[in-house]
């Protein structure tokens, strides 16, 4: 298949963490090869009397595609196999199918009803403790929340718009209190979209950020003339006192010559 090198290349490892993630990722992937029927539903093979009885073509010619089949469905299997870390891969090394991989990881991996409940019933208190730390940027935040709230989806815990909106707004830090203010009473949070309230709060990181660029532009050419004054005064400091000395010394010769002139008229 043209250009399947590439798209191998950008095969997502999978070590044991985030196999949801990873199955989605993979589905996309087996799809976009045409391979996904195969390792979901196995491989079908016609068996003899079909053969015989096939109108279509002779058994060398059903030979032929079942060869094919059996040749997509190791590709398939190879993808898996280095799809997973070599930590993972004893779990798999004598399944010979993809679809017999493919439901090893996923028996072991994507749990029981009892299992899947627990990780939800987690992610559901980890949502609702998140909060904005003051380290983090607005977009390194939401892309945070984004993904938690992902998670949550692939249990079944699907947030509705709403209340992911309740969220953004009493989850950020302080310095985003007014806008939030803002947003809350001039909008209907049961309507509005969580794409326009993050644009609103883009919009006013940025004015944050602008700010602090003139507060720190302010303070630095405050400095400057402060420390230039500060050259100035020095310079004319010791200017005067330079003249000053000049002058001293110069009445000090000023009275000795008045003195010796005196004494030789005496």
């Amino acid at each position: 298949m043209a250009g399947s090198g590439s798209s191998e290349a950008r095969i997502p490892m999978f070590s044991g963490e985030n196999y949801e993630f990873w199955r989605i990722k993979m589905v996309t992937i087996f799809r976009s090869y045409g391979l996904w029927g195969l390792v979901e539903k196995g491989v079908l093979i016609p068996d003899s009397q079909t053969k015989k009885e096939s109108e279509d073509g002779s058994e060398e010619e059903m030979d032929e595609k079942t060869a094919a089949i059996l040749m997509k469905d190791a590709k398939a299997l190879g993808i898996i196999q280095n799809a997973v870390s070599d930590q993972i891969f004893p779990r798999i090394a004598n399944a010979d199918s993809a679809k017999m991989a493919w439901n090893l990881l996923y028996a072991e991996y994507h749990g029981g009803e009892h299992v899947r409940s627990v990780k939800l019933q987690n992610l559901i208190r980890e949502f609702e403790y998140t909060r904005m730390r003051d380290s983090e940027t607005l977009s390194e935040y939401l892309t945070r929340l984004t993904e938690l709230i992902n998670q949550m989806k692939t249990f079944g815990e699907v947030l509705s718009n709403e209340r992911q909106v309740q969220k953004v707004l009493i989850s950020l830090s302080k310095k985003y209190d007014p806008i939030c203010i803002v947003i809350e009473n001039t909008k209907t949070l049961e309507t509005v979209d969580l794409q326009e309230v993050i644009a609103i709060l883009k919009s006013q990181e940025q004015r944050l950020e602008m700010h602090s660029v003139d507060t720190a532009e302010k303070a630095f050419a405050s400095f400057t003339v402060n420390a230039k004054g500060q050259n100035k005064n020095t310079s004319q400091s010791g200017s005067s006192k330079s003249q000053k000395s000049r002058n001293s010394k110069g009445k000090s010769w000023e009275a000795k010559d008045k003195s010796q002139q005196n004494n030789y008229s005496a």
